[in-house]
């Protein structure tokens, strides 16, 4: 993925400028954590990343696709097929089992044939550790288990960037470090992640480390700078 010159700015009065004029490069099979206080512009450069939300100044290119340039139903697929995401809350349909949960990722992602959805799905399963819960209904599951029903969903339709927000922000030290034992071996088998964090040991967990503050991103422990102030 590649940022170049991306803002976004919520009209005023007054303005505010959520993401200031940003340039990022994340290479393929790229670790990255980023970091910043509450109200800093993490979200805002998580839904852009994710296709979300549309800067109002500059260009993302993911995979060498310019995403500006895209009506919403190609907009729609791009994000479906290239990008996972997992989130600190799950999201998970509590009365739908493990597997349907990961199946429905699949709904709108006319790439993967029908035929084959429920082996894939099933396969997931098993590679995120839930082989033996794919029945399961998430209020039956831990919250670990939930986080890598959540993992499975967004790995599903093998996409090539994961994006993460704060996702052990809700499970305590053991499961959360579980989790990031898992993060570590999608990455070791070349899975570009990007996650979100407020904790220092979640964030040095990454290749490298992005710093947020005030809306401007620079590269964080005394590297070179990334972003520059808008």
């Amino acid at each position: 993925m590649e940022l170049r010159g991306v803002a976004l700015t919520y009209p005023g009065p007054p303005p505010v400028h959520a993401l200031r004029t940003a340039d990022l490069t994340i290479g393929a099979g790229e670790y990255v954590t980023v970091v910043g206080p509450s109200g800093s512009g993490k979200s805002t450069f998580l839904n852009i990343a994710g296709l979300l939300d549309k800067p109002t100044a500059g260009t993302y290119l993911l995979d060498g696709i310019d995403t500006g340039a895209l009506k919403e139903g190609p907009r729609t697929a791009l994000r479906g097929s290239r990008i996972g995401f997992v989130f600190q809350s799950f999201h998970l349909l509590p009365l739908r089992s493990a597997l349907d949960n990961v199946l429905l990722a699949m709904v709108y992602n006319n790439t993967v044939p029908r035929a084959e959805r429920r082996k894939r799905a099933t396969t997931v399963l098993e590679r995120v550790g839930l082989g033996h819960r794919v029945d399961s209904l998430p209020t039956r599951l831990s919250g670990g288990e939930r986080q890598r029903v959540a993992i499975a969903r967004a790995l599903v339709s093998r996409p090539s960037l994961l994006l993460c927000d704060e996702p052990t922000g809700n499970l305590d030290t053991a499961t959360a470090a579980s989790i990031l034992k898992l993060l570590d071996e999608l990455h070791a088998d070349g899975m570009t992640i990007v996650v979100i964090t407020h904790d220092p040991a979640v964030a040095a967990r990454g290749a490298r480390t992005v710093r947020i503050r005030d809306g401007v991103l620079s590269e964080d422990f005394g590297r070179t700078a990334v972003a520059g102030a808008g």
